[in-house]
């Protein structure tokens, strides 16, 4: 199924839609405000299994991200974490950013693996926040990668849906995506590591 959404505001029907293809384990791609993802609800094991297969990672080894509403999620799934840390994540989200958190016990739990870091994004596109709020858990996310050696990303959704109609459940059209991954900062010492530059300048928030 291609669904379209737009961004500015997105149809309350199709959110609901895609909200209960994840409630009955679906797996959905999806537009964020980097390249376009692939997801299912966190505390459904089989369909992480599946998002994992048709991404070709392994369950206990992939390195899956959370994406979360707002910041009032993120601490049910990371260890403590100072104020400072607080404050840079108040004012770079959402944005293009993926942290790496030290994981709370509840992650391992959820993703059958030994996991001890998670990935958090909150990012800045109101599709897919508006089903993560709908749905009132985060999704587990991974980034679509194209097959072609100068573009790494799929930003096409006609296209995205073309490869992939036959092992997702929904794919939703919200207009072109980028080529340009999340920046990843590592905040598993308690200090600001950027292990991947992307989108997202840091130093705007430091």
């Amino acid at each position: 199924m291609l669904i379209k959404i737009y961004e500015d505001n997105p149809n309350p029907k199709a959110i609901q839609q895609a909200v209960d293809i994840l409630k009955k384990g679906g797996v959905i791609i999806y537009p964020t405000d980097t390249v376009y993802g692939i997801g299912c609800d966190i505390t459904n094991q089989k369909a992480i299994e599946r998002v994992c297969s048709i991404r070709g990672l392994r369950p206990d080894k992939a390195n899956l991200s959370f994406i979360c509403y707002d910041l009032t999620d993120i601490s049910q799934y990371t260890k403590p974490f100072d104020t400072t840390v607080f404050r840079v994540l108040k004012k770079a989200l959402p944005g293009p950013f993926t942290f790496i958190f030290n994981a709370s016990n509840q992650v391992p739990k959820l993703l059958s693996s030994k996991k001890k870091t998670v990935g958090i994004r909150v990012p800045d596109n109101s599709i897919v926040r508006e089903i993560v709020k709908e749905l009132g858990n985060p999704i587990v996310t991974a980034s679509i990668h194209d097959e072609d050696e100068i573009i790494e990303y799929s930003t096409d959704p006609e296209l995205i849906y073309e490869k992939y109609e036959d092992k997702v459940d929904m794919v939703i059209d919200g207009g072109y995506g980028d080529n340009i991954a999340s920046t990843v900062v590592d905040l598993t010492n308690g200090e600001f590591e950027v292990i991947r530059d992307g989108k997202g300048d840091l130093d705007l928030y430091l």
